[in-house]
């Protein structure tokens, strides 16, 4: 049989001119390779699905390809088993491999210096410093959290000045929870890591204490040392953020929410998993004992619309079908405001997400964990992430 197609690739057609096709990626970063398949091939990648074997795409490919057929599946294979893209040991061995460099480190490299941000620290405090202007004035009273997007800052950066425009220097000392959407991970589980983060500007300190409260009272409600944490940049890019503020050595517990995929799909709310439960339970008593001492950051984007999205028509952002978008999005923000975690999660898992809010995650776990939380919108955006595809999301900053 020829092994399957592993499920988590992205698939996006060729941005290369002069080789059309359909371009292959890891965002799992196991390999680094990509491979772009002409349109020709496309449909021979269904045939790699664990069902069918190599005299089965062989069959198919001879009527258009003739005495050529066996090279080109054997090519074919061949080049898809190098990249690490089938699930084959060729893919355990590179899987493996990460999973253990990540282990083994003792800090978290900068994952997206270079695409998502500058990678060189004068650059990027210089286009941070503009990010940033002109500034909002902080609020009177101290914040209890802000919202920021995740998405790349350059496109989300009048939500992300918004948020991070709430913060104060007095905030400096404060432990810094940072929630961001886990793309990759497990649902119904947090991803955690001791390590530092490091960025152009320097290293973070973890939390470690509160990362081993985190560990020992979720047993297998979170995954210590998730890889995903090499890979997330919803976290990533709030560090950055955090440390052009308040420089290098903020102290941070970093947090991936895995999605509540579950409730969404299958009704029920996510705390009727045990797990779940307990997860909203010891942050609650965390965030109940420490107070003032923390600030919870929240990395989220929400709706996603468009071509990229499965969505059959062409999104534009503020025209056409993304003004009702917003009008939606604003209703589930109103109910974050207003502390009301069963309404936001009701809007969520009406018609199985439809707006596809890759934040949803974060939000209701802060919400659950943190009752008393009110908030405020600061700004909103929608932003192109191409030319038929919108990605929403917000700067908001909560009180106690």
């Amino acid at each position: 049989m020829l092994a399957r197609l592993r499920p988590t690739l992205d698939f996006v057609p060729s941005p290369v001119e002069d080789k059309p096709g359909l371009m292959i990626r890891d965002p799992f970063q196991f390999t680094d390779a990509v491979l772009i398949v002409p349109p020709g091939l496309i449909s021979c990648l269904e045939f790699f699905d664990g069902q069918h074997s190599l005299l089965d795409l062989r069959g198919y490919l001879a009527p258009f390809t003739g005495a050529e057929a066996a090279a080109i599946e054997e090519s074919m294979s061949n080049a898809l088993s190098e990249a690490g893209f089938l699930e084959d040991d060729r893919f355990f061995e590179l899987r493996d491999a990460a999973q253990r460099t990540f282990a083994e480190s003792d800090i978290r490299a900068a994952a997206h210096a270079g695409s998502g941000y500058p990678d060189a620290a004068d650059e990027l405090r210089s286009q941070f410093s503009e990010y940033m202007h002109p500034q909002i004035d902080a609020p009177k009273r101290r914040v209890l959290a802000i919202a920021a997007p995740h998405v790349s800052p350059f496109g989300g950066v009048d939500a992300y000045r918004a948020a991070y425009s709430a913060l104060s220097p007095d905030d400096a000392d404060r432990t810094f929870i940072v929630l961001g959407t886990s793309h990759y991970g497990h649902p119904d589980r947090l991803g955690l890591t001791r390590k530092a983060f490091v960025t152009p500007y320097g290293q973070t300190v973890p939390a470690t204490a509160l990362v081993k409260e985190l560990e020992t009272n979720l047993g297998g409600a979170a995954l210590l040392e998730d890889y995903c944490h090499a890979i997330e940049h919803s976290i990533e890019f709030q560090i950055v953020f955090l440390q052009h503020l308040f420089g290098p050595h903020i102290k941070v517990l970093p947090i991936l929410c895995g999605s509540y995929a579950r409730s969404i799909y299958e009704g029920g709310l996510p705390e009727q998993d045990d797990g779940v439960r307990r997860i909203f339970g010891t942050l609650g008593e965390i965030a109940a004992r420490e107070g003032d001492r923390l600030l919870w950051v929240l990395g989220i984007d929400m709706a996603h619309m468009g071509q990229r999205y499965g969505d059959p028509f062409a999104a534009e952002a503020e025209k056409g079908e993304m003004l009702s978008i917003e009008k939606r999005d604003r209703d589930r923000i109103a109910h974050i405001e207003g502390g009301d975690a069963r309404g936001f999660w009701e809007r969520v898992q009406r018609d199985h997400d439809p707006l596809k809010w890759c934040g949803s995650a974060p939000v209701y776990t802060f919400l659950k964990s943190v009752p008393e939380a009110r908030g405020e919108l600061l700004k909103y955006q929608q932003w192109n992430i191409d030319e038929s595809s919108v990605v929403s999301f917000a700067g908001m900053r909560f009180f106690g």
